[in-house]
């Protein structure tokens, strides 16, 4: 059954969860012992992994230093490593992803390094997932929070993306990582309008079948919003799109995604029992 990573975000400014576990201060402190409650909660509500970010990708929002995201990340982390989970880190800086591996120890190749910078990729980062032999999952995108939705022009939204996966993932080959240890992300959201968006959900099996592992993360994001709609118009508020995001995610799994990325776990797991009750 496609396993469910619970979304942990320690930024002031993540569009549906900021500001819960750190001040609006950009440089406030972080809220340890209330962010592995948080993390203990999404394990009992059906997640089957942790991903902890440090720095907001939602559209506009304003790059973080290495430094101050791993002010950020690195305590949260560190509590976390007591849990019997895996652990995914949300960074597109291989300065951050080396010093969370550091800090893992033995325990490293159990992390994931989830990059979302696409074909900004940084030049060191796969040398570094290489190196400490972890897991890596490697986003479809075009530019960065700040540029990514003007760089949304397509001819062929399901072709290019597919071929740009390959570019992306190619400097990762070159640098030694094994094919089995690389997982694809579309990228719902990154460098795609609402309606690209769904021209890709429409062919996932496209991306199942590129002999990687796939992970969609559709949780409460906007084009879901603008389908629920009110009457006026008005987009439905992020909480309020956790039915639509577990109908996505059942789609996930019925094309053979191999995990999906939520805020809440609870729906999207209800409705994977009642799938495997069924089959």
């Amino acid at each position: 059954m496609t396993r469910i990573m619970g979304i942990l975000n320690v930024t002031p400014d993540s569009f549906s969860d900021g500001g819960r576990f750190l001040s609006e201060a950009q440089d406030g402190p972080v809220a340890v012992e209330a962010a592995l409650t948080e993390a203990q909660q999404l394990l009992a509500r059906g997640a089957d992994m942790i991903d902890i970010g440090g720095e907001s990708t939602r559209p506009g929002a304003d790059p973080v230093p290495t430094e101050l995201e791993q002010q950020r990340i690195l305590p949260v982390v560190e509590a976390l490593l007591s849990l019997p989970t895996t652990l995914s880190v949300d960074t597109r800086h291989p300065d951050t992803a080396a010093a969370v591996l550091d800090l893992a120890g033995d325990g490293a190749p159990d992390l994931i390094v989830n990059d979302v910078s696409g074909l900004l990729t940084a030049d060191a980062m796969p040398r570094t997932v290489a190196d400490f032999g972890c897991e890596v999952i490697l986003t479809h995108n075009r530019g960065d929070a700040r540029t990514m939705q003007t760089r949304a022009k397509y001819r062929d939204v399901v072709g290019e993306v597919i071929a740009e996966l390959k570019a992306i993932r190619q400097p990762y080959l070159d640098a030694g990582v094994p094919a089995e240890q690389i997982v694809l992300d579309p990228g719902i959201g990154f460098a795609k309008t609402h309606q690209q968006n769904w021209e890709v959900l429409r062919h996932l099996s496209k991306f199942t079948e590129l002999g990687h592992r796939v992970l969609l993360g559709v949780s409460r994001k906007g084009f879901l919003g603008e389908l629920l709609a009110d009457p006026e118009g008005t987009p439905r508020r992020a909480a309020e799109r956790e039915a639509a995001t577990a109908a996505l995610n059942l789609h996930a799994a019925n094309a053979g995604c191999w995990a999906v990325r939520v805020h809440d776990p609870r729906p999207t797991s209800d409705a994977f029992a009642v799938l495997t009750a069924l089959s």
